[in-house]
């Protein structure tokens, strides 16, 4: 399926609730994603994710509708050449190849927008869908950490997967 990268825009705030709105996204999510997502939490992800320069968080638009975003976020200090990805999809089109796409995509903009030589991504070791995603756009498994994360009352592991510039 088609879709693109593009900026968010206030206009996207009922879009955001929308598909952002979903207990599926948020139990594979920090608990900084909130559910339900209120219209509070739509107009600070928009303040924050329009507010940097260079652009680092895009939405996913599909057919002219945001239905998920992606972002690129350079770490500081002695991290400072890695970037972490996080990313979310609305549950309507999950399995369509979208993700994969918009994650190869975000590579190519951050390693040339960005001075940096590593991207990771850490993903719960209970989603597979997302661990299929990394592994697709073409990131290897560097770690697991076994019941490293505490999520919706229960322990699960965190896995740290990464591409770099050299790959």
């Amino acid at each position: 399926m088609n879709f693109i990268l593009r900026k968010w825009t206030r206009a996207d705030l009922g879009s955001l609730m929308k598909h952002a709105n979903n207990i599926h996204i948020a139990n594979n999510l920090t608990d900084a994603f909130p559910h339900p997502y209120t219209i509070l939490s739509a107009e600070a992800y928009l303040n924050m994710a329009s507010g940097k320069n260079p652009t680092n968080i895009f939405a996913i638009d599909v057919n002219g509708e945001a239905v998920g975003s992606i972002g690129i976020y350079q770490q500081t200090d002695i991290h400072a050449l890695n970037a972490e990805m996080g990313y979310w999809l609305s549950e309507d089109y999950w399995g369509q190849g979208i993700m994969t796409g918009a994650v190869k995509e975000m590579v190519r903009y951050g390693f040339e927008t960005f001075d940096i030589t590593r991207i990771f991504a850490r993903p719960f070791g209970t989603n597979k869908a997302s661990q299929r995603v990394l592994e697709k756009a073409g990131f290897t498994l560097e770690a697991r950490f076994e019941k490293a994360l505490f999520k919706n009352g229960e322990f699960v592991d965190e896995l740290v997967y990464a591409v770099r510039i050299n790959n």
